[in-house]
């Protein structure tokens, strides 16, 4: 999957900063945020890539970064909770069969953009969009005023045809990632995951801690988040999963406040790595969530402590 991000009317390969050249090619294309690229998004993306393998056109996602609701905080209170980082949805949607992701750099100039001229300049004079299929409830442009009947309209004049993929449920409910944000905050990571499609992501880079975990014979690496609106689930203990040069590995992470060896109340991410003893400080990570093991809370001491990750380790080692 090639990607690049668009900027200013520039187009650059994805991390660069030298701009590129880019025309036009005969494209099957959906727009969206695809926060969480949860089984909604896939099935849409799913629809878009087999329009483009039927018509022999290059297959496309077009979504936005930052969040377009972090550049419009101002009509959002409090922490966006996104479910993907940039880096997380690269790595969901390189295996979707997508030929591009174009990356487009949301400003508060580009969010003036009329849906019309979106449509015009980028998705059909610049990505040459034959084919955009959408959500059912998708809308984009300068005050959402872009829907599948702006498409429709503009696609007898621009030479495009628009297909709305109807909504999708799992029982009575539908895929959202509002639904998926109220399943983490509580802690059921195994229901998050049959919305989101796969495990739940979590990483960043492995830094320096108060070695407190290696104090007590349970070594953890300290996690910064690559974005700090990333959605932290519910404070506990989980087991999740990790790969390290192509070895997979059992995990006992921690998320919360660590109420027995620290009193500044920031919520953290530790993670106990079983049967690794490497170095790992400096490292980019990826954890994926598998299971809500049990509720973060504070011991009246370091052996107390460690009594209880004896118990967690033996019960995350059920699945190994």
């Amino acid at each position: 999957m090639r990607i690049v991000e668009y900027d200013n009317n520039d187009v650059y390969t994805y991390g660069s900063t030298a701009p590129v050249d880019f025309s036009p090619t005969p494209s099957s294309v959906t727009v969206g945020s695809y926060d969480g690229v949860h089984k909604g998004h896939r099935i849409i993306i799913a629809r878009m890539v087999a329009i483009a393998k039927t018509r022999s056109l290059r297959s496309v996602v077009v979504t936005f970064e930052p969040h377009p609701r972090r550049v419009l905080k101002g009509k959002v209170s409090g922490p966006l909770g996104l479910l993907t980082t940039l880096d997380e949805k690269i790595a969901l949607l390189s295996c979707e069969g997508v030929d591009l992701l174009f990356v487009v750099r949301f400003t508060p100039d580009f969010a003036t953009r009329s849906s019309e001229d979106f449509i015009r300049n980028v998705l059909v004079g610049l990505l040459g969009a034959k084919s955009i299929v959408i959500g059912y409830d998708h809308t984009f442009g300068r005050d959402r005023s872009g829907s599948g009947k702006t498409l429709a309209t503009l696609g007898s004049e621009f030479g495009f045809d628009v297909e709305v993929v109807d909504e999708v449920k799992i029982g009575d409910e539908h895929f959202s990632s509002t639904r998926i944000r109220v399943l983490l905050a509580n802690g059921m990571i195994e229901e998050a995951n049959k919305f989101l499609g796969s495990p739940y992501i979590i990483s960043g880079t492995v830094v320096a801690g108060d070695r407190r975990g290696r104090e007590i014979g349970f070594p953890t690496v300290n996690l910064r988040l690559s974005d700090s609106d990333k959605l932290l689930p519910r404070a506990g203990v989980y087991l999740a999963q990790t790969v390290l040069d192509g070895v997979s590995f059992v995990v006992l992470m921690n998320v919360g406040i660590r109420p027995t060896v620290s009193l500044d109340g920031m919520k953290t991410v530790e993670a106990h790595i079983l049967g690794y003893t490497g170095n790992l400080y400096g490292c980019v990570m990826s954890f994926t969530l598998l299971r809500f093991i049990r509720e973060e809370r504070k011991f009246s001491s370091l052996e107390e402590l460690k009594m209880q990750i004896e118990k967690d380790k033996i019960t995350v080692e059920l699945y190994r």
